[in-house]
This record gives structure tokens, C-alpha cells and sequence, in this order.
């Protein structure tokens, strides 16, 4: 694939994600949160120029930092985002101004990382950037989910009531950040 193509997917990856990330998304119960970055994952994998052969030990390195930065990122994106019950029991999530401070965190750790890697004469091309944009919303999507379940397990239908009359015996709170 064309570094053109690596840049245009990135960038619609982070607008979607951004997008969803600021209105307030329904948390449905499917398990197919771990796609939109396996997917990112599977193309970081597939393209040459993931490390530079001319340095790889510092390349990899640099490589390592990056996921980590990804790790810190998601899991800081996911732990500051706000999750709340409607009265339906349905359950709903939302970025928080804590959220966007991660996300800003986030970025300037990359270019940071990005700076040092140009210093250093390391190539650092689109698939190194694809990976960490997958592990960010890896973990996030993970981190999110555990919550959600979290939630959900104190979320009981009486016996006695319909499953259209669910109503919590005990109303899940708002999470503060």
C-alpha cells in the first residue's frame, strides 16, 4: 500500500474516532470491539518499513516507546471517559475535558518520540504510526469494555418484571473524572 493510502486511512481512523469520542455513544453489548484495530494492526504488519534496517536497534526502540506511549494513552483515554445508565438501562460513554488532555498527552509524547527519531537518522514511516493508533484504541476499546461490564454486572432485572419493565435495583452512578 502507498504511504498516501497508510496517511489517508490514519487520518480517517483518528477523525472517526475523535468524533465518536466527543458525542455521547451507546455501549452495546457486541464483542466486536477489538476489529477496527486488529485491521490497523493486520496493515501496520503487512507494510515494509515498520523498523529501518539501517538502525534497528534504535528503531525497534523507538518502536517500543511508541506502543507504550499507545498503551498509556488508551488505557488513560478509556479511564477518563465518563459512563452512565439512561433510564432505559441502556449504557452510554462519553470523553470527558480529562480526555482530551490525554489525547494532547498523548500526541505530544509521539512527536516528541517523532523529533528524536528524525535527529537520530531513523526512519520512522506510517506502519510505526498505524501500530501505535491500533494498541491506542486496543486498549481503549478493552479498558472501556471491562468497565462497561463492571457497570452492568450492578444492573439485575427483578425476577417478577418483564425484561420490557427492566428497571436497576440499585441505579448505576455516573463515574466523576
Amino acid at each position: 500500500m502507498s504511504g498516501l493510502v497508510n496517511v489517508l486511512v490514519i487520518v480517517a481512523v483518528i477523525a472517526f474516532v475523535v468524533v465518536r469520542q466527543c458525542s455521547a455513544q451507546q455501549i452495546s453489548g457486541d464483542r466486536r470491539w477489538w476489529v477496527l484495530p486488529g485491521v490497523l494492526l493486520v496493515m501496520a504488519l503487512r507494510e515494509p518499513g515498520l523498523v529501518d534496517p539501517r538502525h534497528e536497534a534504535l528503531s525497534v526502540a523507538i518502536l517500543g516507546a511508541e506502543l507504550a506511549v499507545g498503551l498509556v494513552t488508551g488505557a488513560g483515554w478509556a479511564w477518563t471517559a465518563r459512563l452512565w445508565r439512561a433510564e432505559d438501562g441502556t449504557l452510554w460513554s462519553k470523553g470527558t475535558k480529562a480526555t482530551v488532555y490525554v489525547w494532547t498527552g498523548g500526541l505530544i509524547l509521539r512527536a516528541a518520540l517523532y523529533g528524536l527519531a528524525v535527529v537520530l537518522g531513523i526512519h520512522q514511516g506510517g506502519p510505526a504510526l498505524m501500530m501505535a493508533l491500533a494498541v491506542t484504541l486496543l486498549v481503549r476499546s478493552a479498558v472501556l469494555a471491562r468497565r462497561a461490564a463492571e457497570i452492568s454486572q450492578s444492573y439485575r432485572v427483578p425476577a417478577d418484571r418483564a425484561p420490557a419493565d427492566r428497571v436497576p435495583f440499585r441505579p448505576a452512578r455516573k463515574d466523576r473524572v
